[in-house]
């Protein structure tokens, strides 16, 4: 049986809270389950924040931006090591990313660098309209220090906490509660899904009122459909919001179980060579994904050789994110860094990490890449 990255991990309650919605009749972008859903993240992130339930994360981050007032030409600074969907909304609105590389203590973006960038722009008249820091496989960003800067130059910070829900400080914040703004995903791949599907938290209320007249093709207050301004077919189902009700049940539950799937990993692959994604003091990382880089050097074996001998046995492993500033479409854009995550990129790999994944099925992992190593 193929084991698989990270697939989707049901527990139960799902059916119970989507027959709610059914027997309720809201088949539709809202509803009370939806509510529901919006007000139970709001609970769990317990901080004065609003949430809005979306269709996507990418969805989230291009209202956030719009929100801000991000228009063509702006400049917006981001990780360059993230998804896609992370960036895409930027070119959305006409402006242009600025990409930072990530630090090597914490394999998230590094605050040296874009504090130096930032003293220099400021200078030169130049600064951003917002700062989009990536919380990497459920590793948080170095939120203290980046909401600091955002204070000091006035400029927006939009956390993109796709991957890090259940993720926590230990000084009681949980990822996704700081900033202006952040982003949540539940793509099938997360921690925890609605199938499909994102939510934008924000401290602002004036920004949660204005993200959800937007998801709702921006229709003004009348009989009829008028419209000042375009909008976007944007929230979230309500039966997609009623699959979150049930995951929210077990969502520490899984952020307990993908740490317990690292800790095995860790226990049995770390060797000279191998090198694990390290998880500062004072941060608690969901460990989404097990990331670890081979140095091939050491090891006798390349990332390749590893994820294509897994992929041979039905085993689904990924390399890290390639890095955006080394992606044909951002070829030439502006990057700030030493190469950091260019280095993770080469030698990076993914290991199956669901939460569903079985102790015998972690352990055939292990054995087929121990025996590649001996």
């Amino acid at each position: 049986m193929r084991i698989y990255l990270s697939r989707p991990h049901m527990s139960g309650h799902e059916e119970l809270r989507v027959a709610e919605a059914f027997a309720s009749n809201f088949i539709a972008p809202l509803g009370p389950q939806l509510d529901a859903f919006e007000a139970r993240i709001t609970e769990y992130l317990d901080a004065d924040v609003h949430c809005v339930g979306l269709s996507s994360g990418s969805a989230a981050l291009h209202l956030a931006l719009r929100i801000t007032g991000v228009d063509r030409g702006d400049e917006v600074w981001i990780s360059s090591m993230t998804f896609a969907g992370g960036v895409f909304p930027i070119n959305y609105l006409g402006a242009k990313p600025r990409f930072f590389d990530l630090s090597p203590d914490s394999w998230t973006i590094d605050t040296d660098f874009l504090a130096d960038e930032l003293s220099k722009a400021a200078k030169e008249n130049r600064l951003p309209k917002a700062i989009v820091p990536t919380d990497l496989y459920g590793q948080s960003v170095k939120l203290d220090t980046l909401e600091a800067l955002a204070a000091q130059y006035d400029i927006r910070l939009i956390l993109d906490s796709a991957e890090s829900l259940g993720a926590s400080y230990t000084d009681g914040r949980k990822a996704g509660s700081g900033g202006d703004a952040a982003v949540l995903s539940f793509n099938g791949n997360k921690i925890i899904t609605t199938s499909g599907g994102g939510m934008l938290v924000t401290r602002h209320k004036t920004w949660a009122d204005e993200a959800r007249f937007l998801a709702a093709q921006a229709r003004d207050p009348a009989p009829h459909y008028e419209h000042s301004t375009y909008g976007y077919n944007y929230r979230l189902s309500n039966i997609c919001a009623a699959i979150g009700l049930g995951q929210m049940e077990v969502l520490d539950a899984r952020v307990a179980r993908r740490r317990e799937i690292f800790s095995r990993y860790e226990s049995a692959l770390k060797r000279p060579g191998i090198c694990f994604m390290p998880e500062p003091r004072g941060q608690l990382s969901t460990r989404w994904l097990t990331a670890l880089t081979i140095d091939p050097s050491e090891t006798g074996s390349t990332r390749e050789d590893i994820r294509l001998m897994l992929l041979e046995h039905q085993i689904e492993s990924r390399p890290l994110w390639k890095p955006m500033h080394m992606q044909p479409l951002y070829a030439g854009t502006d990057y700030h860094g030493s190469g950091v995550d260019e280095n993770l990129f080469a030698n990076g790999l993914c290991l199956p990490s669901g939460s569903d994944m079985s102790d015998e099925q972690q352990d055939e992992v292990i054995e087929r890449i121990t025996t590649l190593l001996a």
